[in-house]
């Protein structure tokens, strides 16, 4: 169970989808805690429009729920989340949380040593074949809105005609 400031804080109920079931503090570095039910966790199925949710919740006063609302809407690959995204007012300080460089402790380097960070623009540096996708990435392709793979630092994803995909860094450079 969660710590009681935190409960306070959140008004009992999960800071995303305002459950009262299944709560628990989630450690959001270095924001500090969030209050999420069992499904906000991914430890239980979403049911269809579940995430959903998180429009409202990007509105949160809280920097620690700002955080988390954004890293989560960043692995949603829906249009309204990404509009929602893109559309977050971050404070000044979670922007900076948010933009940082470094996923899980790796750092993401483009082809010219060049940090990377979530939510970056790269273009390719050479010709991909999309294996299973049935196309090729063309040079000088743009990739917007990028996301670091946080336990390999040799990749990133990135979506290039309409098809999600994970890019090597060696092969792009940040715009």
């Amino acid at each position: 169970m969660a710590n009681d400031d935190l409960m306070t804080r959140a008004g009992g109920v999960c800071e995303f989808c305002g459950a009262a079931e299944a709560l628990a503090a989630v450690d959001m570095p270095p924001a500090g805690e969030v209050l999420l039910c069992a499904i906000c966790r991914d430890e239980a199925e979403a049911p269809a429009g579940h995430w959903r949710c998180l429009e409202g919740a990007a509105w949160s006063g809280e920097p620690a729920v700002q955080l988390a609302v954004w890293r989560k809407l960043g692995t949603l690959e829906e249009t309204w989340a990404i509009e929602a995204r893109d559309g977050m007012d971050l404070s000044p300080q979670v922007r900076d949380w948010a933009e940082a460089v470094s996923v899980g402790g790796i750092e993401h380097r483009d082809s010219n040593g060049v940090l990377l960070a979530a939510g970056d623009t790269v273009v390719l540096i050479k010709d991909l074949v999309v294996k299973g996708a049935n196309f090729t990435a063309k040079r000088g392709t743009s990739v917007p809105r990028i996301a670091l793979v946080a336990d390999n630092a040799a990749q990133i994803e990135g979506r290039v005609e309409g098809q999600r995909i994970v890019i090597l860094t060696e092969f792009v450079k940040k715009r």
